[in-house]
C-alpha cells in the first residue's frame, strides 16, 4: 500500500496552468503506480489552463467549487462531485470563473510506450 497524505502530496508544475496549485496524490513522484496517476488541482478564482490535449484520456471530478471545462465541442460547468471524461487528443481548457477557490481531481493513465 502507498499512502500519500494530502498535506504531504508533492507539488508539480505542468505547463500552461495559471493561478493553480497542482499536487500529485499517486504515481510519479508520489509513489509507485502501474496503470494511472492521480492529482488534485486547486484553482484560484480566475485560474485556468490553456486549450491543450494529451495523448491519453483524462478523468476529472470536482471536489469543491465550480469548474468550467471548455472543449472545441462546447463547454460544461461542473459542480461538486460532477465528473467528465476527455478522450485521447481532445483539447480542453479548465477555468474557474467564480469568486471562490475550486479543486478538481485528475486521474490519467500513463502514456503507452
Amino acid at each position: 500500500m502507498n499512502v500519500t497524505r494530502f498535506s504531504e502530496a508533492p507539488e508539480y508544475f505542468p505547463p500552461n496552468h495559471f493561478m493553480m496549485r497542482c499536487l500529485r496524490l499517486q504515481g510519479h513522484e508520489a509513489g509507485p503506480a502501474q496503470a494511472l496517476w492521480m492529482g488534485v488541482s486547486i484553482i484560484e478564482p480566475g485560474g485556468h489552463t490553456s486549450l491543450d490535449a494529451s495523448p491519453v484520456e483524462k478523468h476529472y471530478v470536482v471536489l469543491e467549487g465550480v469548474v468550467t471545462v471548455v472543449t472545441e465541442g462546447g463547454e460544461a460547468e461542473l459542480n461538486r462531485h460532477d465528473s467528465c471524461r476527455l478522450a485521447p487528443g481532445e483539447r480542453r481548457k479548465l477555468e474557474n470563473r467564480t469568486e471562490t477557490r475550486a479543486a478538481i481531481l485528475l486521474a490519467m493513465p500513463f502514456p503507452q510506450g
